[in-house]
């Protein structure tokens, strides 16, 4: 009977060891969590590749993920990519930021806190142009960012709200946008004061006049997308919180800088919307389809 018991007692063990064996070192490690972090860099992609580097390196080490930068040259593609909620994280200006928050319930966790000046939207013309204010755009050709822009687009179609413009062109960067204006194909443009001081020397050499600033403009902000788990989101903070000062300079956003108020911004968006209909149509008539019906009748 001993004999027996021992004899069962020695299998068990066998097959335990041999389980054991077949299973133990097959299993699988974990793949790190992929975190992709969009970014709008008017068509400097390599340039943003770079900038972000240290950023990237630093933030995968720390939440044991792979970080994927993702540039696009304008507002427009990112539109795109929020809406899909292909980006876990974006780095948002603010015309994009007011459209994540609004209405793909985006969280801000980070100020990019700019210097508020250089986010005032502008409206310019060429220094030889006879155009002085706003209401002498009645009837002529402007060109305005790609829809996202806060500068380039909301911003100037609030301002410009009442007036029938010949046409409205857009341009896929502000360097585009100031060539446009330059070649004397459009008869002004809108951009934001930092755009504007950074690509005014665009050839053939032309000297611009600014004819209108518009209202100040909410700092661009960090946004995760509501898809990233509520743990990762307590861990990319503490590590964004907590990183380098090199770190956050190469990223550009502030940790200890408050997080600006969107609720004003988002409602000036919201007012621009009915008018996105009226800026493909030549003459662009902008008012709001039933006032202009009226104008119309």
């Amino acid at each position: 009977m001993f004999s027996r018991s021992l004899l069962l007692l020695q299998l068990l063990i066998f097959i335990g060891i041999s389980i054991s064996g077949c299973f133990g070192g097959s299993e699988k490690p974990k793949v790190p969590k992929k975190l992709t972090v969009g970014v709008v860099n008017y068509g400097q992609t390599k340039l943003s590749q770079q900038q972000y580097n240290r950023f990237k390196t630093y933030l995968s080490t720390k939440t044991q993920s792979v970080v994927d930068i993702e540039p696009t040259y304008n507002e427009l593609r990112a539109i795109r990519q929020i809406r899909s909620r292909n980006w876990d994280m974006v780095f948002a200006p603010p015309g994009l930021a007011a459209i994540a928050i609004g209405k793909k319930r985006y969280e801000a966790i980070f100020s990019m806190a700019e210097v508020s000046s250089v986010q005032t939207p502008l409206i310019i013309v060429r220094d030889d142009s006879p155009i002085q204010k706003i209401s002498d755009l009645a009837n002529k050709t402007i060109a305005l960012g790609q829809k996202g822009s806060a500068a380039g687009y909301y911003v100037p179609l609030y301002d410009l709200f009442g007036l029938t413009l010949k046409e409205i062109n857009f341009a896929s960067t502000p360097k585009k946008l100031m060539e446009l204006i330059s070649q004397g194909t459009v008869d002004a443009g809108a951009i934001s004061k930092k755009n504007f001081e950074r690509y005014r020397q665009v050839k053939p050499k032309t000297n611009f006049r600014i004819i209108h600033e518009g209202r100040y403009i909410p700092s661009g902000v960090v946004l995760l997308a509501p898809t990233v788990e509520r743990n990762r989101e307590q861990q990319i903070r503490r590590a964004m919180e907590q990183a380098p000062a090199h770190i956050t300079a190469d990223a550009g956003y502030v940790p200890s800088a408050t997080i600006p108020n969107y609720k004003q911004f988002i409602k000036l968006v919201e007012k621009v919307r009915p008018l996105e209909q009226r800026v493909e149509e030549t003459p662009a008539v902008l008012l709001y389809p039933t006032e202009s019906t009226a104008a119309n009748e």
